[in-house]
């Protein structure tokens, strides 16, 4: 006890900068703002002092801190470089740094905390690229390290991260490919890698995770077409592909994904027809297959979808009539078929969509 008090002493204003923290000699150790001590042991097992308006730096002497298991110091304003030092912590569950200015690189010392279950780091100002000693963090349950200023490729090691569920790498300047050893990762719900600079084709393995619920590729320079394998994620509620250069047709199998509720591949290069099986997505929202060079007339099958809220065709080389099915979706809300070669005629009851673009067809109501 008396060592971890001393310990919290000498690092309590390099920590707290121009804010102030009641740590003193004359306050039991208790009673200190965001100090958690085990009773039996005495030790300080949590340290957790969030959106407390810190200005200091994360001090190295929080690495001898050895019976810690939660460090969270998220939220504040935080600056230097996160201390080689908290590798030390081999006890630590949580470390939690996110929102902060931290800057400097990802320590590769943090893969030696081998009962890590949780490392945020999310919207700092790191840079440097992602350590693969991370990949050793084999009880790694979330790993967030976006909006930083991360660059080169994605660790092949990651996919050691069997017990993953959460894997968001987004807004960093990542590059190469993003790895088929991902398709590893068996537990994994969620995944996000977009608004970076990934290149090459979307890794068919990806449609080995059963489990994934969200699924995030968009803004970055991917290639090729849309794994068929996708349509075998069962669980997924949202595929974001938007903005890339992605090519070929769309895959029906998409339409096996019963419980979607979001689809977003426009603003890539996709062609030939919007296939009729995209008409069984019975839970999904928004659709957004806009500024393709998909070709075809619109599929009445589409006015299946009584969910749809908003649904965006426009920018594409789509023929044929509007079908009068599209007035079966009871809750639209947007819908943009602009920028096509449809003839015929706006049916009349689409009037009644709060927001779309049928002025700019030159079509009449029928």
């Amino acid at each position: 006890m008396a060592k971890d008090h001393d310990i919290l002493l000498a690092a309590r204003d390099k920590l707290a900068g121009a804010a102030w923290l009641n740590w003193a000699r004359g306050v039991p150790m208790k009673d200190w703002e965001g100090v958690e001590v085990d009773r039996t042991s005495c030790r300080v097992t949590a340290l957790s002092l969030v959106y407390r308006e810190l200005t200091g730096e994360t001090p190295p002497e929080l690495g001898r801190l050895s019976g810690l298991k939660w460090l969270d110091l998220s939220g504040n304003a935080l600056q230097g470089g996160i201390p080689p030092e908290l590798g030390n912590l081999s006890n630590l569950l949580t470390l939690n740094l996110a929102y902060n200015a931290l800057t400097g690189g990802v320590p590769a010392e943090l893969g030696r905390l081998s009962r890590l279950e949780t490392l945020n780091l999310e919207d700092n100002g790191l840079s440097g690229e992602a350590p693969r000693e991370l990949g050793n963090l084999i009880r790694l349950r979330l790993l967030r390290l976006n909006a930083n200023g991360l660059i080169g490729g994605i660790p092949r090691e990651l996919g050691n991260l069997v017990r993953l569920e959460g894997l968001y790498l987004s807004q960093n300047g990542l590059s190469g490919e993003a790895p088929a050893e991902l398709g590893r990762l068996a537990r994994l719900e969620y995944l996000d890698l977009s608004d970076n600079g990934l290149t090459g084709r979307i890794p068919p393995e990806l449609g080995r995770l059963a489990r994934l619920r969200s699924l995030n590729l968009a803004q970055n320079g991917l290639s090729g077409s849309i794994p068929p394998e996708l349509g075998r994620l069962t669980r997924l509620e949202s595929l974001w592909l938007v903005k890339n250069g992605l090519t070929g047709m769309i895959p029906p199998e998409l339409g096996r994904l019963a419980r979607l509720e979001d689809l977003w591949i426009g603003d890539n290069l996709l062609s030939g027809p919007v296939p009729s099986e995209l008409g069984n997505l019975a839970n999904l929202r928004t659709m957004r297959l806009d500024h393709n060079q998909l070709s075809g007339e619109i599929p009445p099958e589409l006015g299946r979808l009584g969910n749809l809220r908003s649904l965006s065709l426009g920018n594409n080389a789509l023929t044929g009539a509007i079908p009068v099915e599209l007035t079966d979706i009871p809750f639209l809300e947007y819908l943009s078929l602009t920028e096509n070669a449809l003839t015929g005629c706006v049916p009349a009851a689409l009037r009644a969509i709060e927001n779309h673009d049928f002025e700019r067809l030159g079509l009449p109501y029928c």
